[in-house]
């Protein structure tokens, strides 16, 4: 085993935020360069480093960690009321407008996996789209828990349709839903026992979770594993275990992030740190720019991509418009077409089973990446124009005025 390649992919994971930090100017998000360098390095370029066995199984290993993140950043608690009402719908209308592109680009001859395609439209990228609303300022107000619980049913109904769909068994579709049934028994019955054991278990965890034993992320790695195996052992897709674990983990401990900060922060160095990059280094090695460039078809895809994800995800955000205004239901509407993660892992599902073609799959990624690029940064922009327009129609103190 030889590990030359993997040290060229950690080397580009550790570089790629230091040039997006050095470089402004650049305006690229630390996964879109890294990505990107993946592509110039591997084969459809420079031919440098390749795909071998211990990038292959620590990339795949990321995918399931950044599945497993994208989890815990889901709070169940604020999923109720009109907002989980509004993001079921726009979600039910995202799918219904997705079907409808898939199937029309099947009917023109440029794909034919609509399912897949429309499956990967409905995704919103959650980790990407809670970051530009810190960022803003606007993750505790109303607009942003729309937009979260938005994202939230985006991303869990888009893996399990994937999952659903796509899985790679051979087992009938009406089983397979009885599984899933049976795999949501199995978390629901987990979070109400683990509930209990971390109540008597407390003090012990408490001693144990900042020594060498580090409890606390061991627990949550088994966790990990532990639903990885038991969706891959039902016929699922790993993601869609990596994702439960990371729910039925935050809703076992729902203040974790307030009582226990420093397991969220020793997560993320482990995800972001390590095991995330390689993931999306490796899927820029595996990028098919030939495919992708090889004809004038694959290229028209991405900007119909492009548009589609806009439509799909977007249009469903004129369902806040009463509750948010245009201004944050435009910005809304560009946040919830973000998406790269999910597009990456959806394509590898669909090439490896042979459903997808290597030209619609390069165009697909091309268009998630154009997704990063463009849409959080005309978020921002809507919402910094909004909050300007506040400040200059907002009436003068009278207490000033006399002043003046």
């Amino acid at each position: 085993m030889q590990f030359v390649n993997l040290l060229i992919v950690v080397t580009v994971a550790f570089a790629a935020p230091l040039v997006v930090r050095l470089f402004p100017a650049l305006r690229l998000p630390s996964p879109v360069l890294e990505i990107l360098i993946g592509v110039v390095l591997g084969p459809s370029v420079l031919g440098w480093v390749q795909i071998d066995q211990p990038v292959e199984v620590l990339a795949l290993i990321g995918l399931a960690f950044l599945l497993f993140l994208a989890g815990l950043e889901i709070d169940v608690h604020r999923l109720r009321g009109r907002s989980l009402r509004l993001a079921l719908i726009g979600f039910a209308v995202s799918f219904v407008l997705a079907a409808g592109v898939g199937f029309a680009l099947a009917g023109s001859g440029l794909t034919r996996a609509p399912l897949l395609v429309a499956i990967v439209l409905c995704a919103t990228s959650l980790g990407l789209v809670v970051p530009v609303l810190k960022d803003a300022g606007q993750i505790m107000n109303q607009a942003g828990q729309l937009v979260i619980a938005a994202a939230s049913i985006a991303d869990f109904g888009a893996v399990i349709l994937l999952s659903l769909f796509f899985s790679g068994s051979s087992t009938p579709a009406g089983l397979k839903v009885l599984l899933l049934g049976g795999l949501a028994v199995v978390a629901a019955v987990a979070v109400l026992a683990l509930m209990r054991v971390e109540r008597s278990t407390r003090r012990l965890v408490a001693m144990l979770a900042d020594t060498t034993a580090q409890i606390r992320v061991r627990f949550a790695v088994l966790m990990l594993v532990a639903f990885v195996a038991l969706a891959a052992g039902l016929g699922f897709e790993a993601i869609l275990g990596a994702f439960l674990a990371g729910a039925v983990l935050r809703l076992v401990d729902p203040a974790a992030a307030v009582t226990h900060p420093q397991t969220a922060v020793k997560l993320d160095a482990i995800g972001y740190g390590f095991l995330v990059p390689v993931f999306f280094v490796a899927s820029g090695i595996q990028f098919d720019a030939a495919a992708l460039f090889g004809s004038t078809a694959a290229v028209v895809q991405v900007p119909l991509f492009v548009v589609a994800l806009l439509l799909v995800r977007g249009l469903p955000a004129l369902l806040y418009r009463r509750s948010m205004g245009t201004r944050q239901t435009l910005a809304a509407a560009f946040l919830q077409a973000t998406s790269l993660p999910f597009i990456v892992a959806a394509v590898a599902i669909g090439q490896r089973l042979g459903v997808l073609s290597p030209a619609t799959g390069a165009a697909l990624v091309a268009a998630g990446l154009v997704s990063v690029l463009v849409f959080p940064a005309a978020a921002l922009a809507v919402l910094r124009g909004a909050r300007t327009t506040t400040t200059s129609t907002k009436e003068p103190d009278p207490s000033e005025a006399g002043r003046a």
